[in-house]
């Protein structure tokens, strides 16, 4: 059957925080028939290893014993998982060369690990990095989520609306079954602000329902991270899907500071729509 994602790669250490990424990744595989790439980064300096050899060949072992056991959890699954070690000095580079070699159009990776747990509001600094920089939708999982099964909530930009990302989220309802909430926040309940945003949302709606999605709409006023949130905990939605904004090399260091907010501080699955850029179009 068509899904809107086909090439699913999880990251993982198999650390205690990486328990909901993986558990959410062997539902996503499961639900959808897919098999599962996964990529379990190690950390490699030739030039200190050559020193103190000892220090690499203990983090092989360890490296393998996490390999064989994700690797027994998703055959008792019915996974099909297709697990590898990459060594490198940035974790985060090898996670992102995995999703570019392996043409990944969906990654699942944790919120966060045992390093720079208030970093980056509380985004991992590895986590961070491999949001900024990947090529594909990058799904965070924090640690006691699970699959969505109640509402999908897409965050709309009055100010620069981009209707890839309502698609994006259209279509991910629409292959669970779910409603769509579109939630534009203004800062003012001025008139042109208020104006603006609506028809942001009447825009995202329309794109909704030429996917074949009856999608509700909600106009919030106030901090666009608190409002997002608060939408989704009122709505029940389980699901929240936000766009990655700006593909210069600052912006994309910063995550935009909405999407950087509801990352860290969401209590749920956060999807975060990337999309290639097209040569010669800029991006929304």
């Amino acid at each position: 059957m068509a899904t809107v994602f086909s090439h699913l790669l999880l990251a993982t250490e198999h650390s205690e925080f990486d328990v909901g990424a993986e558990a959410l990744a062997f539902a996503l595989a499961r639900r959808c028939q897919l098999p599962l790439a996964g990529v379990l980064p190690i950390v490699s300096n030739p030039e200190y290893e050559a020193l103190a050899p000892q220090i690499a060949a203990a983090a092989e072992a360890q490296a393998g014993e996490r390999i064989q056991a994700l690797q027994a959890q998703a055959q008792a699954l019915g996974v099909s998982l297709d697990l590898q070690a990459r060594r490198g000095e940035e974790p985060f580079q090898e996670i992102v060369d995995a999703a570019v070699e392996g043409a990944a159009d969906l990654l699942v990776i944790r919120r966060r690990g045992k390093r720079g747990v208030l970093a980056r509001l509380m985004i991992g600094e590895m986590v961070a990095k491999v949001v900024a920089n990947a090529p594909c939708s990058v799904l965070i999982v924090p640690r006691a989520a699970s699959m969505w099964s109640r509402r999908v909530l897409a965050a709309v930009d009055p100010r620069a609306v981009d209707l890839r990302i309502v698609a994006q989220a259209a279509a991910v309802a629409a292959e669970c079954a779910l409603p769509l909430l579109l939630v534009a926040v203004v800062d003012s309940p001025a008139a042109e602000a208020t104006q603006l945003a609506e028809q942001a949302l009447a825009r995202a709606r329309a794109t909704a329902q030429a996917a074949g999605v009856q999608a509700d709409v909600l106009l919030r006023v106030g901090r666009a991270h608190e409002q997002i949130l608060a939408a989704a905990a009122e709505r029940q939605a389980d699901l929240v899907v936000v766009g990655r904004h700006g593909e210069s090399r600052l912006a994309r260091a910063w995550l935009g500071g909405v999407t950087q907010k509801v990352v860290g501080l969401a209590d749920r699955p956060v999807l975060v729509a990337v999309f290639p850029p097209l040569k010669g179009v800029p991006a929304p």
